[in-house]
C-alpha cells in the first residue's frame, strides 16, 4: 500500500476490531449473526494478507447493495446433490462470501465421501478473495480449486471493449507445519477493485494494465474503462483464454449469465448480479502420494528457498503480510476511512479502534 498524500492520515486497525465493526454493520442490515461474523472475518483476513482490493474495503459496497435490495440479508440458500460427486448451490441473491463458504464446505464434505467433488454456484454475488475457500480445503488436508467470474471489466485479447471479468482462479495444497501453498490470481493484470481503490485515493495505475475508451494505455484510474488480460499487450492471449474458460465454468455451466449480460458491480445497484462460482476439492489420500503430500510440499518449499534468490512458495508473501499487519495493524487509507465514518453514522455503529498514538 502506498503512503497517503501529504496532509492525509493513514490509520491502522487490528483485524479483530475491523471484523467486529464489519459484523455490527451487517447485523444492522439484518444479516444473521453467524453470517455477519463469517463475512466480516473473511474480509479482515483478506486485508491481513495484504489483498486490499478484496478486503475490508469491499464492505461498504456490500452494505450499499444490501440497502438497495440487490443482495438479500436472509436469502434462501439451497444445496442440491446432483450426483455421487457433484452438487449445485442456489445462492438466493445472498452475500457471495456466505454462499461461497457454503458451497466450498459442501465440496469438502462430498470429497471426503467420494474422493473428489465439483460444486457449482448460481444466483450469488461478489464472493471476495477466492483463496479464502481453497485455503480452507487445504487446511483440512485436501487440494482445493476455486473459480469465479464478474461483469464485463476486461478487454479480450486483440480488442479494447470490456467483455469478460477478472475471472480469478485459486489452487491450494496442504503444507506440513505451515499455512497452505496457495495460488490466488486474477486473469487480468490487476483486479478491477484496485482501479476503484486508486480512484478513491487519487492514485495512478501502473503502465500496461488498463485501457481507456479509445484503447490507449490508461494510467489515470478515472480514465480506465477496461483491464488488459494477464500477459499484457504481447502475451495477453493466455490470460484472455483462461478467463474465457473460467467464464464458461462459472456462467453458462451453472445457468448464470456471462460477461456483458451480468449487471455491473458498482452501477445499477438495485439489480441482482446473478454471479456464479465453481469449486473442486480433491482428497489426496485417494492417490499414491497423498499420505506424504503435505510433507513433500514443505520439502519442495525448503529446496526452493535454498536456490539463488530464495524463491518463495505461492501464498508466502500473504503470510508475511499477515504477520506484519497482525503486529502493526491493517492500514486504512483516508478515502476508505471516510466511507467507514459515513456508514458508522448511518447505522449508529461505533468505528473500530485505531492502533497507536496519532494513528
Amino acid at each position: 500500500m502506498e503512503k497517503p498524500a501529504a496532509g492525509q492520515t493513514l490509520r491502522h486497525c487490528h483485524a479483530d476490531a475491523l471484523a467486529q465493526w464489519g459484523a455490527a454493520c451487517l447485523r444492522a442490515h439484518d444479516v444473521p449473526e453467524d453470517d455477519a461474523r463469517l463475512l466480516a472475518h473473511s474480509l479482515a483476513q483478506t486485508s491481513l494478507w495484504g489483498i486490499d482490493s478484496h478486503g475490508i474495503a469491499r464492505l461498504p459496497h456490500y452494505l450499499n447493495r444490501l440497502a438497495h435490495g440487490s443482495i438479500l440479508a436472509r436469502p434462501s440458500i439451497v444445496v442440491e446433490r446432483t450426483g455421487v460427486a457433484t452438487a449445485h448451490v442456489r445462492g438466493g441473491q445472498g452475500l457471495g462470501i456466505v454462499v461461497a463458504h457454503r458451497a466450498n464446505r459442501a465440496a469438502m464434505e462430498i470429497a471426503a465421501e467420494s474422493g473428489v467433488a465439483a460444486v457449482g454456484v448460481s444466483d450469488s454475488s461478489h464472493c471476495g478473495a477466492i483463496g479464502l475457500y481453497t485455503r480452507e480445503a487445504a487446511r483440512a488436508g485436501m487440494v482445493g480449486l476455486a473459480f469465479t467470474h464478474s461483469d464485463s471489466i476486461a478487454a479480450p485479447y486483440g480488442g479494447h471493449v470490456p467483455f469478460l471479468g477478472t475471472n480469478p482462479i485459486s489452487i491450494a495444497f496442504p503444507r506440513e507445519g505451515r499455512e497452505p501453498v496457495c495460488l490466488d490470481m486474477a486473469t487480468t493484470s490487476i483486479p478491477w477493485n484496485r482501479v476503484m481503490n486508486a480512484r478513491r485515493e487519487g492514485r495512478p495505475l501502473p503502465a500496461g494494465v488498463a485501457l481507456d475508451a479509445e484503447g490507449r494505455d490508461a494510467m489515470d484510474a478515472q480514465a480506465a474503462r477496461a483491464l488488459r488480460p494477464l500477459g499484457g499487450p504481447e502475451y495477453g492471449h493466455k490470460g484472455y483464454a483462461l478467463a474465457l474458460m473460467i467464464e464458461l465454468l462459472c456462467g453458462p455451466l451453472n445457468g448464470n449469465p456471462f460477461g456483458p449480460h451480468i449487471s455491473p458491480m458498482y452501477e445499477k445497484l438495485e439489480l441482482p448480479r446473478r454471479l456464479g462460482a465453481f469449486f473442486i476439492v480433491v482428497d489426496p489420500r485417494r492417490f499414491p502420494g497423498g499420505q506424504t503430500l503435505a510433507a513433500t510440499v514443505e520439502q519442495m518449499a525448503r529446496e526452493l528457498a535454498a536456490q539463488p534468490g530464495q524463491p518463495r512458495m505461492p501464498g508466502d508473501p500473504e503470510q508475511a503480510s499477515a504477520a506484519l499487519r497482525d503486529k502493526e495493524g491493517i492500514p486504512i487509507e483516508p478515502g476508505l476511512w471516510a466511507e467507514m465514518e459515513s456508514w458508522s453514522r448511518q447505522l449508529r455503529v461505533p468505528l473500530p479502534a485505531v492502533r497507536g498514538a496519532g494513528a
